[in-house]
């Protein structure tokens, strides 16, 4: 595709993301009162106290707390998405993959979510239990949700990067051999995401976020390694069918 055309494909599939985002952004609202009870349970069980600190404050944050929410409901539309701009024209048995990817990068964008709220109260009672006794740990909601949205998304998003490794090559873009050449760049990337991703560099964030992580990397190098040999072995079988096939005066399709 032209530069120009791939700019149009960009702007229609961020249409339909924004589009899926907007709707679910309105179910979000009605959910809002008891993801935010949620939200702030873990501050609350560390000893915490949340404070507005303008009249706004509020209106502010059910708009991110509703976004967040749209985030993950409308997951399944921009995974799809981001993965049809990627890999475009895609063909029967490529559109079989993207379903694939789907099914598996859903799941894993929630189970990072999910680590991610887990590692919070342990996160908070670290700092919090830094303030000393002649002082009271007064944190303003905006700050507080500004660092578990992060947290959260941090390590949702990057739960997807070993799927699309695999996707990736199931479609002939991304050799194994080019992953294991460059293992030592991908490793260090995936510490660098876990030390942006964990709170004031608290080591139990970056240790449970980069373990999943390497081992998911680990597991996505293997399948793509052999994935490789299974498509060579194929090449090399039907290299051979195409021989058999012209030495016997037969067409080739």
């Amino acid at each position: 595709m032209a530069l120009k055309a791939h700019l149009i494909e960009l702007r229609n599939r961020l249409f339909i993301s924004l589009g899926a985002l907007f709707v679910a952004a309105v179910g979000g609202f009605f959910l809002y009162q008891p993801v935010l009870g949620l939200l702030f349970q873990p501050l609350k069980d560390a000893g915490g106290t949340a404070n507005f600190n303008t009249a706004v404050s509020p209106f502010d944050i059910m708009i991110k707390v509703s976004l967040f929410l749209a985030l993950i409901m409308a997951s399944p539309v921009w995974l799809y998405q981001l993965w049809a701009f990627i890999v475009p024209g895609l063909k029967k048995k490529e559109k079989r993959t993207a379903l694939s990817f789907i099914g598996v990068a859903v799941p894993l964008f929630l189970l990072g979510i999910y680590l991610g709220y887990w590692v919070l109260p342990h996160a908070l009672l670290f700092f919090l239990g830094l303030t000393p006794d002649i002082a009271v740990n007064l944190i303003t909601v905006q700050d507080y949700l500004s660092f578990v949205l992060r947290l959260l998304i941090a390590f949702g998003i990057s739960m997807i990067i070993p799927v699309l490794l695999v996707g990736l090559n199931m479609v002939g873009i991304l050799p194994g051999k080019l992953i294991v050449k460059n293992w030592r760049i991908t490793v260090f990337l995936i510490c660098l995401v876990a030390a942006m991703a964990a709170p004031g560099g608290d080591a139990l964030t970056m240790f449970v976020l980069a373990g999943p992580l390497l081992v998911l990397f680990a597991a996505a190098t293997v399948f793509c390694l052999i994935n490789d040999k299974r498509r060579a072995k194929r090449r090399v079988e039907q290299e051979a069918e195409n021989e058999r096939l012209i030495a016997n005066g037969e067409s080739v399709d």
